[in-house]
């Protein structure tokens, strides 16, 4: 088992910045590839970025590309996403997600993981 628990989301303005961390704790000693997703209210939950277990690949949805970059620190089980030029219809509770499955090349669906975080809230007022 592995427990995510994301931080640093707020209320910024727009054109402004945000760094999510994901802290990841339990069974940490496997080889995990990482996800963002995000939820609008009465959306459904959007894949925001992927990064490979060791942060040699990344990849990116057209919609956030060039504005959000995830990275990761293994040594300390975390996971960030930088989120810079935010837009207001970047609001969402964002979620970290985790998966040990060596079938997923790329994660860009929510079947693809195993492991959530609670979510933390971005709001970006225009």
């Amino acid at each position: 088992q592995v427990q995510l628990v994301e931080s640093g989301g707020g209320l910024v303005q727009a054109g402004g910045s945000l760094r999510l961390s994901c802290a990841a704790s339990g069974r940490t000693d496997s080889s995990y590839s990482m996800g963002w997703f995000r939820q609008a209210p009465g959306k459904e939950r959007e894949f925001v970025a992927w990064i490979n277990w060791s942060g040699g690949s990344t990849y990116y949805p057209d919609s956030v590309k060039g504005r959000f970059t995830i990275s990761r620190d293994n040594a300390k089980n975390t996971v960030y996403l930088q989120m810079n030029s935010l837009k207001p219809e970047d609001t969402a509770v964002y979620y970290c997600a985790a998966t040990e499955r060596l079938t997923v090349v790329v994660g860009r669906e929510t079947g693809d993981y195993d492991y959530w975080g609670q979510g933390t809230q971005v709001t970006v007022s225009s």
